[in-house]
């Protein structure tokens, strides 16, 4: 597919990264010559120095046969009538990151207005996905599907866990009433893991569980770690993610504490937030969070634009005892050293937002085939979990999955079937209009065929 992406900041230049690994042709619009210079010297990408928002630019980018263009820049403004440009030159698609509060409330209407197809606002996405973890602090992360129906989660394996240093297999009589799966693993030093019975886990892996909220709740009763949603936030840094992530947990009923170092964005929010209770401050301070009762927090969130200030300051949180420490870090190196050190929830606004967008340009790739209702990046960005729709155009309907062969790298995790959801086993089958939620490692899946090993044998149906 040809696809623009206008801006070349965090958002931009991941989105150039994911979308050149997959075989798209992939032209950067951005005034930036070092952010240019920096995609066209490590991506296989066409730069293009200009104003995205002008007709010459997006000409010279040839906008009028382009798929999808991507309105990525720091300014709401520029990227709307980019969009509108763009549409106008005859682009098919157009999406663009709008982050404004003030535009919230208006995006039906200046979507409609302004030709643009799908509005990404990856501080509000971040905010939801932060509010999630409050909601189930025993989880690393937390993704859904099917419209919350399933979960899937992440946690690391501690001494004494009752699932360490033994087989799945031999774990099979604990875990086989709750309907959840053992999806994926990490391990330092190796490959994502797709394990199977015979997999062993041990301490320090983090393992990646899928199932019905039930059956994820029931498991960490059963491995001592369940502990109630959170009731009191402490959020260090008063940006856009924190405005958002605040409206949420107020509306939920949860106290919430903002810091933040900057006098008159102080003031706004305390406007905006009237139930929050609003600190200007460093919230980087060790000796101002102690005189704010850090600690007596059950929630702690940084926030803040600096992901080493973040990291720092969720290690220190995690010392003083907090149950749940949650940190933003758009580099995703920082990630590993994070987990390492002890932190394991880091949200990235730019990986959840690239997240978004893989699934609508693969969507658009796919328009005859199952439908892809949600794609989520795991591990660090090594693996993929994905929910699609099975329909006519499904092979192999009908037969158990195990007289099927699936490409190595794949796990059917979850079906749902006529309302009811399954831990699929061998004598499980695919249907037309069953969800299928998977998990694939190495491999880019765009329809549920694409699981299919193609040397197999064709069964009909």
């Amino acid at each position: 597919m040809n696809i623009i992406i206008v801006g070349d900041g965090k958002v931009g230049f991941a989105l150039a990264e994911h979308l050149s690994k997959e075989a798209h042709n992939i032209t950067v619009i951005d005034t930036n010559d070092d952010a240019l210079r920096r995609a066209s010297e490590s991506l296989d990408v066409l730069c293009i120095k200009g104003n995205g928002a002008s007709l010459s630019a997006l000409r010279e980018a040839d906008a009028a046969s382009a798929d999808v263009v991507i309105a990525a820049t720091s300014r709401d403004e520029i990227n709307m009538v980019c969009c509108l440009a763009a549409k106008r030159l005859g682009a098919k698609y157009t999406i663009a990151r709008v982050r404004n509060v003030e535009y919230a409330s208006e995006l039906s209407l200046l979507k409609e207005s302004l030709g643009i197809d799908l509005v990404i606002n990856p501080e509000n996405a971040t905010a939801v996905e932060i509010s999630r973890l409050l909601r189930f602090p025993a989880a690393a992360n937390l993704d859904t599907f099917c419209r919350g129906r399933v979960e899937l989660i992440s946690f690391r394996v501690r001494e004494g866990d009752f699932v360490a240093d033994q087989p799945l297999s031999a774990l099979s009589h604990q875990l086989q009433e709750l309907p959840m799966l053992l999806c994926a693993a990490e391990r330092e030093g190796t490959d994502l893991i797709i394990p199977d019975g015979s997999f062993v886990p041990q301490v320090g892996d983090r393992l990646y569980l899928i199932g019905q909220p039930t059956g994820l709740t029931a498991f960490f009763r059963l491995l001592g770690r369940h502990t109630p949603k959170s009731r009191n936030a402490f959020l260090v840094g008063g940006g856009r993610i924190s405005y958002y992530l605040a409206s949420i947990l107020d509306r939920l009923g949860v106290r919430v504490k903002i810091i933040e170092r900057d006098e008159a964005r102080c003031r706004v929010l305390s406007e905006a937030l009237p139930r929050v209770t609003v600190l200007c401050g460093d919230g980087t301070d060790q000796d101002l969070l102690e005189e704010e009762d850090v600690a007596a927090s059950d929630a702690f969130v940084s926030l803040t634009d600096r992901d080493e200030d973040n990291l720092i300051v969720g290690l220190y949180a995690i010392q003083q005892g907090i149950p749940k420490v949650v940190a933003k870090s758009n580099r995703q190196n920082y990630g590993g050293i994070a987990h390492a050190a002890g932190l394991d929830s880091v949200v990235s606004p730019k990986m959840i937002t690239a997240g978004q967008i893989l699934q609508v340009v693969r969507g658009m790739q796919n328009s005859k085939g199952s439908v892809m209702n949600a794609l989520y990046k795991i591990a660090d960005g090594h693996a993929e979990a994905m929910e699609f729709v099975a329909n006519d155009t499904t092979r192999h309907r009908g037969v158990p999955l195990k007289d099927l062969r699936l490409k190595k790298g794949i796990l059917v995790a979850v079906l749902v079937h006529q309302g009811q959801i399954i831990i699929p086993d061998g004598s499980s089958s695919l249907q037309a209009g069953d969800t299928v939620i998977l998990v694939s490692r190495d491999h880019k899946i765009l329809d549920i065929n694409d699981i299919f090993d193609e040397s197999f044998m064709d069964l009909g149906g």
